[in-house]
């Protein structure tokens, strides 16, 4: 019904943000990308991109990303069943926590064959709204479900231990987490959307959830674990990175034995669960040698 190659260009163009980059991640012209792309809206009727900075899809050029994402992932397992054909690895697009990437996802990646991964990395509170728009076909998410059309497996939980060094912990909080102390020092934000200190404050140094307190923003699993190394600001890190820090003493948590477990889940679409089993398997494999069950 649609034309594998321009849905492609439809795709790139969301994907990439624009035209050019389009063209260059399918190795055509820009030229050939804006014929694709309006020989689509035409069929169709309809508007399927807007053309801003970046180019984004409208709600009918991502339903047609979806279709276009299905049909090439049914297409891959159908070459799985066939081996008289030739498979091309297929692009699979996932969410995932960066947490989760720093600490296990590589490894099931890793262990997964057959597939080009474009991951989007995003936090797990959020991570599900890019499965229900249909920008993925699966994610790694804090969000059990139910979403429609989809399946979800629980992983096991990620644990967090709250941690600074030393020296931090003599400067800013030297009679450890009180309130009082919490809310001058200086603490690490993933983004806006990382929650993790607040719920970390509010459960074991009872000051209300959003509490004020100073925070640097860094974007980084590993750049975390450095800043409080350095002894920059005090951070929720996976305790799968810090263990050996602790071990040694190089880090010190904020209040002893005081961990923040964030439960896990693997949502995919129900569609082409059949097509994503071998990497859901690894999913599974990989989860359980560092969540907590």
């Amino acid at each position: 019904m649609f034309d594998p190659a321009q849905l492609a260009a439809l795709a790139a163009i969301h994907r990439r943000g624009s035209f050019d980059l389009a063209a260059a991640a399918l190795h055509v012209t820009p030229s050939a990308i804006s014929q694709r792309l309006k020989a689509l809206e035409e069929a169709i009727g309809t508007l399927l991109i807007q053309r801003s900075q970046p180019c984004t899809a409208t709600p009918a050029g991502l339903r047609l990303i979806r279709h276009h994402d299905e049909v090439t992932l049914l297409e891959r397992a159908l070459t799985a069943d066939l081996p008289q054909l030739s498979p091309r690895p297929a692009s699979l697009r996932i969410a995932v926590n960066a947490d989760s990437l720093a600490t296990w996802v590589i490894t099931a990646l890793a262990a997964t064959e057959g597939f080009l991964f474009d991951l989007v990395i995003d936090d797990q509170d959020v991570s599900q709204d890019w499965l229900k728009r249909g920008e993925v076909a699966a994610a790694i998410t804090s969000h059990p479900g139910p979403l429609q059309g989809c399946d979800t497996m629980p992983l096991g939980a990620l644990r967090y231990r709250a941690t600074a060094s030393p020296a931090y912990m003599a400067r800013w909080l030297p009679q450890g987490a009180l309130p009082a102390d919490l809310a001058l020092a200086p603490a690490l934000t993933f983004s806006d959307k990382d929650r993790l200190q607040d719920i970390w404050i509010s459960r074991h140094a009872r000051m209300a959830k959003r509490a004020s307190f100073p925070s640097h923003r860094l974007a980084s699993s590993q750049g975390f674990v450095d800043a409080c190394l350095a002894g920059l600001g005090w951070g929720l890190n996976p305790e799968a990175l810090v263990a050996p820090h602790l071990a040694s003493g190089a880090l010190v948590e904020l209040a002893p034995d005081s961990p923040l477990d964030v439960g896990l889940h693997w949502q995919f679409a129900r569609l082409t669960a059949p097509a994503l089993a071998p990497l859901t398997a690894a999913i599974r494999t990989a989860a359980a040698s560092v969540l907590i069950a």
